[in-house]
């Protein structure tokens, strides 16, 4: 998620995950037919600041496709809220898209399902080759050692946005490198009912991600090295509680961002509530709430001390959407036409854009449109200082059960009631078993 967010997806049940039921419109054998060669459903994610904002950009580029191809493309954009769980019952109706949009950390969980076209050699031929896809965007696609189940369609890393005016009235000359100085900083903002730091603390797949981060740079991770779950480790315990301690010992974020789920965190930034968002590529959403470009900087997520790279200075978790096809599309020819006029060059540079993302396409991403000061932050931490979330298929149970432990973490801090290592880990064992046993 991905707003380019990948927000709440909601529970998620053992039994759709361990489906192998493909899906969509086409062949009951799953194979896929052209039975339907002019038409196309496509679900696109909610990537705007609102579903409207995603019909007035998507609309017109399909409208090419269908003048180019023939082939008329029907577009639902579904909530990032709603994406998961709809897609997860498609794959167990058969009633689903022939092409949507995944956020890719849910690659190989939903690759797991049996329901979506793998991309071999041979289809990644018919759409220019894998090699046109960067590295860091194909790490997050499926299972390491399987065909990907998808392909990279918009990529984006988190970075931390900060308010200029706020920061120059509090005397504050740089954006803080540290977590450390982010919490000085965070003080000295939080006062006359204003605050230091946004933050989404009643979404789960949010939550998932800083605390994926906090996690690494205390080198430590949620899974072993063989795929299973180990969220009560030390450094996990120790990461989310650095996170939760943003609102509920450094009380840099507001009590009420406990309850925030829809990305009111970047409305508040944008407004002047919040000094200091964490966020992925924002400026779209921000220049569409009236916020211009300078009245805001944009610098790396902050580490626990020196600067982000691999390991312990990891400051991001890979994000971004991959378009994937369903295995039994009516329109087998046609949804594999879409990808490679979605993913072309000129679409490539259109997208991203106009969602303040990076395109995983090498020749786009080249372009001078991404060199702009806020994309070259968002490029370099993909490059150099962002890791994948775990390529494993319980990684959307994973997402739900923590990022929602998680949630209820930032209400007991929201509530006064105390956050300790005790409890964080009690919330993260209680998560840990949620998770499918083998």
């Amino acid at each position: 998620m991905r707003r380019t967010r990948a927000a709440a997806a909601g529970a998620v049940t053992v039994s759709l995950l361990t489906a192998v039921t493909a899906c969509g419109g086409g062949s009951s054998t799953g194979g896929g037919s052209n039975d339907s060669p002019k038409t196309l459903t496509y679900w696109a994610s909610n990537q705007g600041a609102s579903i409207e904002v995603d019909k007035k950009v998507l609309q017109p580029e399909l409208d090419k496709f269908e003048k180019q191809t023939g082939i008329k493309v029907k577009l639902e954009v579904v909530p990032w809220s709603d994406l998961l769980n709809r897609i997860l019952t498609a794959t167990t109706s058969g009633q689903g898209p022939d092409v949507l949009n995944i956020g890719n950390t849910w690659s190989a969980s939903l690759q797991a399902t049996g329901g979506l076209l793998p991309w071999d050699a041979k289809n990644f031929a018919k759409i220019g080759g894998k090699d046109r896809f960067v590295d860091s965007a194909l790490g997050s696609t499926g299972a390491q050692g399987q065909d990907p189940a998808a392909v990279p369609l918009y990529s984006m890393s988190y970075a931390l946005y900060y308010n200029k005016k706020m920061f120059a009235d509090a005397g504050i000359a740089k954006p803080p490198a540290t977590w450390d100085e982010l919490t000085a900083d965070g003080k000295k903002l939080s006062e006359d009912g204003k605050w230091g730091l946004g933050a989404e603390g009643s979404n789960p797949s949010e939550n998932i991600h800083h605390a994926f981060v906090f996690a690494k740079q205390h080198g430590a991770d949620f899974f072993t090295a063989d795929g299973k779950p180990d969220f009560t480790n030390d450094g996990a315990v120790a990461g989310v509680k650095q996170y939760v301690d943003l609102m509920a010992k450094d009380k840099i974020i507001a009590p009420g961002n406990a309850e925030y789920a829809q990305n009111q965190s970047v409305s508040d930034f944008a407004k002047g509530k919040n000094a200091m968002l964490l966020w992925q590529g924002a400026a779209a959403n921000l220049k569409s709430q009236g916020m211009s470009a300078d009245a805001y900087g944009i610098a790396p997520v902050p580490v626990q001390s020196g600067t982000p790279g691999t390991g312990t200075q990891v400051n991001s978790m890979v994000a971004g959407i991959n378009l994937a096809v369903f295995k039994n599309t009516d329109n087998l020819d046609g949804a594999t036409k879409f990808v490679k006029f979605m993913t072309s060059d000129a679409e490539q540079k259109t997208l991203n854009t106009a969602y303040g993302s990076i395109p995983p396409v090498k020749t786009a991403q080249a372009d001078a449109a991404f060199n702009a000061p806020d994309t070259t932050v968002l490029k370099d931490t993909l490059a150099g200082s962002a890791a994948a979330l775990p390529q494993v298929a319980d990684e959307s149970q994973f997402e739900t059960a923590v990022g929602t432990a998680v949630k209820e973490l930032f209400a007991d801090a929201a509530a006064g009631r105390p956050v300790t290592t005790d409890s964080v880990k009690a919330a993260l064992e209680k998560a840990q078993q949620q998770m499918p046993t083998k």
